[in-house]
């Protein structure tokens, strides 16, 4: 079936799930199930959006083409009341103000490249040291601060495709990468993430999204009493700069172990200053599979997480210092949220162990993930 196309109303378009209702039920149709756009400013002399896409069971999720960024995933409880699981604000200019990956969409790679720099068929390519001496997501102006093409395809369900060529030498990384990330909402509250790149040079990718979750829908919770599992049995040792040591290690016996569900804040003070890890987890190719999930006893909410990648980088939250304030004015403090990062592992293009993130010419980049909330 098809549906109808975009319909103009000031600043308001948006595709309705619907063929046969009346002009009069349109606005509640659209509330249902759909996507409707919003102007939300300018970045670079380039428009930015803000996308709402809501789903036949009421839930909906915001993203914006600046930086491919989730703002909103708002989704019923254990007693159907609404509220909000990630953290994101409400304006463009909040997210101008470079708060700590909020929702983000990371590349061109995600997580940290050692000393800013890499060698790549005999060549050293040196990078921006954002963290420290180190490269963090894609360096000083990494896919999260860029304006991305937006269209809305013409299908079934709630849908946004994002374009963006990153141009030969972006932030130190060779090759022109042309990247299409496809965010769709389903009506079993599933927000499915699709990456995919082409290069004309050889290059490093691994792309990710950074959404902070607070299952609660209150930063007022910390997520230390939220329950974790991970289907992982080695994790990735790190230095104290956060780059993996090289090591693939056991997580069994340790405060890593996440293989059976536990509360996080359970072994948390025996890992310094929190969890942000990556965990290798157990697949033996690279279908889609479940690979964490994240439960909440106050809103009975639990987050299904699948993906095709080989890693997940679990993180805490432990450098929010309630510097920014959430959308209901409540600051976002230490251990208030944690990512769960689907992602190829930290510094593989300085690890020949680690699995590859090279992407050549004439390969194809593909990766799947699903956020999936049940309750």
């Amino acid at each position: 079936m098809k549906f109808p196309s975009l319909i103009a109303a000031g600043v308001l378009s948006a595709l309705i799930i619907s063929c046969n209702y009346s002009s009069e039920n349109k606005k509640a149709e659209l509330m249902k199930a759909g996507i409707s756009k919003i102007d939300w400013g300018k970045v670079d002399g380039k428009e930015v959006y803000l996308f709402t896409l809501v789903n036949n069971k009421g839930t909906e999720v915001k993203i914006s083409n600046y930086g491919g960024t989730v703002t909103s995933f708002i989704t019923p409880d254990k007693n159907d009341k609404k509220s909000e699981i990630i953290i994101g604000f409400d304006s463009l200019n909040q997210y101008l103000q470079k708060p700590p990956y909020f929702g983000a969409l990371i590349g061109r790679y995600g997580n940290r490249i050692a000393n800013a720099k890499f060698t790549l068929d005999g060549t050293t390519y040196h990078l921006a040291a954002n963290d420290g001496k180190n490269t963090l997501h894609g360096g000083l102006k990494g896919f999260d601060k860029v304006v991305w093409d937006a269209t809305i395809p013409n299908d079934s369900v709630p849908s946004l495709t994002l374009k963006y060529l990153s141009k030969d030498g972006e932030e130190g990384f060779p090759g022109n990468l042309d990247v299409t990330v496809q965010y769709t909402l389903t009506d079993q509250n599933e927000l499915k993430i699709e990456y995919n790149a082409e290069t004309d040079k050889a290059t490093p990718v691994n792309l990710t999204n950074h959404t902070y979750f607070n299952l609660s829908g209150d930063v007022n919770n910390t997520i230390l009493d939220e329950s974790l599992m991970i289907d992982a049995d080695r994790y990735t040792p790190v230095d104290s700069s956060l780059i993996p040591t090289g090591k693939i290690t056991p997580v069994k016996g340790t405060p890593y172990d996440f293989t059976s569900p536990k509360k996080i804040g359970k072994d948390i003070n025996e890992v310094k200053g929190g969890y942000d890890f990556n965990w290798v987890l157990n697949r033996k190719d690279s279908s889609l599979q479940k690979v964490a999930v994240l439960s909440d006893p106050i809103s009975g909410r639990t987050l299904e997480v699948y993906t095709t990648q080989p890693g997940l980088q679990f993180y805490t939250g432990n450098f929010l210092d309630g510097k920014f304030v959430n959308r209901d004015g409540k600051p976002i403090k230490q251990h208030t949220a944690l990512c769960l990062e689907t992602q190829h592992f930290p510094d593989s293009p300085n690890e020949p162990g680690f699995p590859s993130t090279i992407l050549r010419p004439g390969e194809k980049y593909h990766s799947l993930t699903v956020y999936k909330i049940v309750k």
